[in-house]
């Protein structure tokens, strides 16, 4: 798909009024509380949609100092069942949203979580993950495990699970699935990577920035704030490397990357680790794209078509869950 008119005139806006900031943007506690309260005041200006509804998770071990109890919100389509029915459905996807490890909520990326919810007809669980310097690596790890053990204990199968993420939020869905397989957990249907954050060091971007015409992220920027991410145990930890794991019985991966991103070098070394691995990924390039387009979903045209391919991708993973749901029990 050519890149539209739109989409050209969004990133050149943003090329010029946006990206200078992000590129100077310090790495310390300071700044990121004031980046954390802009994006936060910004989220509150958004329209979820009279199409989908937003519910509060409840999990009673927040009252009863239970170990990781989960927080955050289910995002569902309207008409699909009271609030207590997405807990125990056959399928869900588990977003974990980007933002650096350092900012952002399940409230400011719900323009993609509500488009799943649509496109796809299953809940949306949206954990609200600890985030750094207050919470550094390995605690959104824990998070993420936490609410993916949350929905198997719920009765929602593994495989009519697809882990899915973008930014930061793609790091950490990838180094979930590593650790569901570490853990002995059982697998999820697929995972789903949007502009995913893959090498931390940020030794691939840098060499990207000079020729990437990224309107948005800035690899200088961001190896500033991973140091904040990676804390004191700095980038030793095995987790954080995803370019280096064995990816044994890793269950089928879309990933999708702006063509004009710093990050896509970083997307392409993954999916040829996956495909080296055995792992069935799809590597999909979206010419001209900025960094998790897929945002502008209400605007631009590439990215209501990315959402769809990413509808149809979660179909067709989590098909024999729903085939199993919806047959009948055989009396013994």
């Amino acid at each position: 798909m050519d890149q539209s008119v739109r989409s050209r005139a969004i990133s050149g806006a943003l090329r010029l009024g946006v990206h200078p900031f992000m590129h100077r943007v310090p790495g310390h506690a300071g700044s990121i509380r004031t980046a954390r309260s802009a994006v936060d005041a910004a989220a509150l200006l958004m329209r979820t949609g009279s199409r989908v509804r937003v519910v509060p998770l409840h999990d009673p071990r927040i009252e009863s100092g239970g170990v990781h109890p989960v927080k955050g919100e289910w995002v569902v389509p309207r008409g699909s069942g009271d609030a207590s029915a997405e807990a125990s459905a056959p399928g869900a996807i588990l977003y974990l949203h980007g933002g650096g490890y350092v900012v952002c909520s399940p409230r400011t990326h719900r323009p993609i979580t509500s488009r799943l919810a649509l496109d796809t007809g299953l809940p949306v669980l949206v954990p609200r993950y600890r985030l750094a310097p207050e919470h550094p690596f390995p605690a959104p790890l824990e998070d993420a495990v936490a609410a993916y053990r949350w929905l198997l204990d719920r009765g929602v199968p593994a495989s009519g699970i697809v882990v899915a993420g973008d930014s930061a939020g793609g790091h950490l869905a990838a180094t979930l699935a590593g650790e569901i397989c570490r853990a002995g957990l059982p697998s999820p249907a697929g995972i789903v990577l949007f502009s995913p954050w893959v090498d931390l060091t940020c030794e691939l971007s840098t060499r990207a920035q000079r020729r990437a015409r990224d309107p948005y992220i800035s690899a200088y920027a961001a190896r500033r704030v991973a140091r904040l991410v990676v804390g004191p145990a700095g980038f030793d930890d095995p987790r954080l490397a995803l370019l280096t794991c064995a990816w044994t019985d890793t269950p089928p991966v879309l990933i999708q990357v702006g063509g004009d991103e710093v990050l896509r070098p970083e997307a392409e070394a993954l999916a040829d680790a996956l495909t080296a691995a055995g792992a069935d990924c799809e590597l999909q390039v979206w010419k001209g794209q900025m960094h998790v387009f897929q945002m502008l979903n209400r605007v631009l045209p590439e990215a209501r078509a990315a959402m769809r391919d990413v509808a149809r991708f979660v179909r067709s993973v989590t098909a024999p869950a729903a085939r199993t749901a919806a047959e009948p029990e055989v009396a013994a």
